[in-house]
């Protein structure tokens, strides 16, 4: 079983469940916007991505400029900013029980559910 997180208002989030929608496999969404991931949560899918925190930061968001840019930041910081502010999330994200990506372009999310 895949899941998604999902934000409705991003046009690539969009496309990435048309793919899951159209495979035919199944999978859960997430809208992690309206049901935040908790950091243990953000844990487990950045471990499934292979990826660091910071990897997985919007930096171009109004929240992160105001708030974080410049600033040396720990790991566990950048969760903490994650969790505060789900916006800086990365999307979408798919991923299963032992792997997962980060599905831009939607190319990423068709070759990770083969």
């Amino acid at each position: 079983m895949y899941t998604i997180l999902h934000n409705s208002r991003c046009g690539k989030s969009r496309e990435a469940m048309k793919v899951l929608e159209d495979s035919g496999k199944e999978f859960e969404v997430r809208e992690y916007l309206k049901e935040p991931l908790t950091k243990q949560e953000l844990q487990a899918i950045l471990s499934k991505l292979k990826l660091k925190p910071i990897e997985l930061i919007r930096t171009n968001e109004d929240e992160w400029k105001t708030n974080f840019k410049g600033k040396d930041l720990s790991d566990d910081e950048v969760l903490d900013a994650m969790v505060q502010f789900p916006k800086l999330i990365q999307r979408p994200v798919v991923f299963d029980d032992k792997n997962g990506v980060v599905g831009r372009p939607k190319e990423l999310v068709e070759e990770f559910i083969k």
